[in-house]
C-alpha cells in the first residue's frame, strides 16, 4: 500500500501506542504482511469480493491506526467501526478465525516490535478475532 501518511488529528498524541511503535509506516507493514498471507488462503480470500486486496488493506490500516491512537481517518470516512456488523455477511467460523490469526501472527512477527508492544498488539488482535466468530458451521 502506498498511501501517504495521514495527517495527525486531535487523537494523535506523541505518546500513543500508534506513535510509539512507529506510526503509519508500522501499520502499513503489518497490514501488507497480513494480506500477503490472505491472498493465497482458500478460506479467507473468498471473503474479499474485490479482485484487488488494496481497498481492504487500506480500511484495515485506517481502522488499526485509529484504534491505537493515530488519525481518526477511519471514522471520518466510514463512521463507527461496527466490526461485528461489517463481518456479519461472512461465515466467520473457528477455521476462518484461526487462519486470520495465523496470518496476522506472521505479520506481527515481521514487525520486530519490543516484546511488551508485541504482546499488547497481539492481545488485542486475538480478542478481536475471537469476537468476530458468528458461526460454528463449516
Amino acid at each position: 500500500m502506498t498511501s501517504p501518511a495521514p495527517e495527525p488529528g486531535p487523537a494523535h498524541r506523541a505518546d500513543s501506542f500508534y506513535a510509539v511503535i512507529g506510526g503509519h509506516d508500522t501499520f502499513v507493514r503489518l497490514v501488507d504482511a497480513f494480506y500477503r498471507g490472505v491472498a493465497d488462503d482458500p478460506v479467507l480470500r473468498p471473503m474479499y469480493p474485490e479482485e484487488d486486496l488494496g481497498p481492504a488493506a487500506e480500511r484495515l490500516t485506517l481502522f488499526l491506526e485509529q484504534y491505537w491512537g493515530g488519525p481518526t481517518t477511519y471514522s471520518d470516512q466510514r463512521g463507527h467501526p461496527r466490526l461485528r456488523m461489517r463481518h456479519a455477511p461472512f461465515k466467520v467460523n473457528p477455521d476462518a478465525r484461526d487462519r486470520w490469526l495465523a496470518h496476522m501472527r506472521e505479520a506481527v512477527m515481521e514487525l520486530g516490535l519490543a516484546p511488551l508492544h508485541e504482546a499488547q498488539l497481539w492481545d488485542y488482535l486475538e480478542r478481536a478475532a475471537h469476537s468476530m466468530l458468528n458461526t460454528f458451521e463449516d
